[in-house]
């Protein structure tokens, strides 16, 4: 896409290539955070795998106890986007950043169901707000037609965090148990935090708050990249808590909470699924890669084919509905091998279905609105971090066995595409 300004002597701007400027100054860092940050989210999973049994832990209390993290989460997102648009990002996004990490690092000190409870709903809270304040972030520098490869650079991070953290995790639990007599569990917690802490005070010297702080622009692609996001912003600055009361928002909130009900069920749970096959703990964390490696490659994929056609509605919904029949084949599956082959399906659609969606909903609910709007549906959807873990954990713990809560799992990104469908299908006639 190739626009000239609208002045004497204008110099041609290349629009794709200023867009690639800001995507290679700004999604490298906000990546790593994420990636680092869903990794201090999702890594109880594998110290599940020796912590359980140390602390006496029984599979119902962990699902709940793992889920409590998106209570102080859901509760303060909304809130945290107001104060990040108010302050800056910059600051804001530090802040979150190495809180977090402190409370993380904090968790290898857990001795009891309370204390475990505790902190997870402490590191819930110290997160709010990073995902939806950097996708808010994103829509003050991208606009609308090239965002879902941006925002797939960003939560790419979901299934790099669980692809490339999984090994990691693996082999931190593994080799570092017992050294200086202290359990391997507890040293994943705390080794896992410390990056956390060094990319929050990397942010805070790096990150611009806004367009006209970026010098690394020349001044015509700063004023293409003003005058292309003024198009898409209101008139006039409005009443942005409107949101929480607005039912569109609140069904694509609904929408997202199915979506995403299978990624995190698969993520607290899918080390222990696979050393249920008979793996060893080094040998699960590599094949928990997998899954969400392939999700990787097909959220990058998807992503640029959803840009290249510009549709979100059918690329979303598509790619949840083989999230859901992944799930329900993984569920009835007859040997380990084919199980494995299922959950990367499964993997596989649900993160391709997240930058598509994230691109539908930040062009659907307008500038305005996103702002309250973006932390909202991402609370709304997060609350199934809370519900997916722990009904496979109560599932688990009255069968013994995965099958009935993956079952349960397929049937929320089937409903989520449904919706998705519906609210497509409204907002095509609306504009008519």
């Amino acid at each position: 896409m190739t626009l000239t300004l609208d002045r004497p002597a204008a110099i041609p701007v290349d629009g794709d290539r200023v867009v690639a400027k800001v995507a290679w100054r700004l999604v490298p860092l906000l990546a790593a955070g994420f990636f680092v940050s869903y990794l201090d989210r999702v890594n109880v999973g594998f110290a599940a795998l020796t912590m359980n049994k140390e602390l006496g832990f029984t599979p119902e209390f962990y699902g709940w106890a793992a889920g409590v993290f998106f209570i102080g989460y859901c509760l303060l997102e909304a809130p945290s986007n107001y104060v990040m648009h108010r302050v800056g990002a910059r600051l804001w996004l530090a802040r979150i950043m190495v809180s977090w990490g402190v409370i993380a690092a904090a968790t290898a000190f857990i001795w009891s169901e309370n204390s475990f409870v505790v902190l997870r709903v402490l590191l819930g809270a110290a997160e709010a707000g990073f995902p939806p304040g950097v996708i808010l972030y994103l829509t003050y520098w991208v606009p609308a037609a090239q965002r879902a490869r941006i925002l797939a650079g960003f939560l790419i991070a979901v299934p790099l965090g669980s692809a490339i953290g999984s090994p990691i995790s693996g082999m931190i639990l593994s080799t570092m148990d017992g050294v200086s007599g202290v359990a391997g569990w507890r040293w994943l917690y705390f080794l896992e935090a410390l990056p956390s802490i060094a990319l929050g005070l990397v942010c805070f010297f790096y990150l611009p708050d806004r367009l006209a702080d970026a010098k690394w622009l020349a001044p015509n692609e700063r004023r293409w990249l003003e005058a292309a996001l003024a198009r898409e912003a209101p008139a006039h600055e409005e009443n942005y808590w409107r949101a929480l009361a607005d039912p569109r928002i609140l069904t694509i909130g609904a929408a997202y909470f199915g979506l995403v009900l299978a990624l995190y069920g698969l993520s607290f749970w899918l080390p222990q699924i696979i050393k249920g096959f008979g793996a060893s703990i080094l040998a699960a964390g590599f094949l928990t890669a997998i899954p969400h490696g392939c999700g990787a490659v097909a959220m990058w994929l998807w992503s640029r084919s959803s840009d290249r056609r510009g549709e979100t509605v059918a690329h979303t919904a598509s790619a949840a509905i083989v999230a859901s029949v992944g799930l329900a084949c993984a569920a009835y599956a007859p040997t380990p091998v084919l199980a494995m082959v299922a959950l990367t399906v499964a993997a596989l659609g649900s993160a391709a279905a997240l930058p598509t969606f994230w691109s539908f909903c930040t062009s659907t609910i307008g500038a305005t609105d996103a702002v309250v709007g973006v932390a909202l549906i991402n609370s709304i959807g997060n609350l199934s971090g809370l519900a997916g873990p722990y009904f496979i954990g109560v599932i688990k713990g009255a069968t013994g066995e995965f099958s009935d809560a993956l079952l349960v799992l397929a049937a929320g990104p089937l409903l989520g595409a449904a919706m998705i469908w519906r609210i497509g299908r409204a907002s095509r006639d609306a504009r008519k």
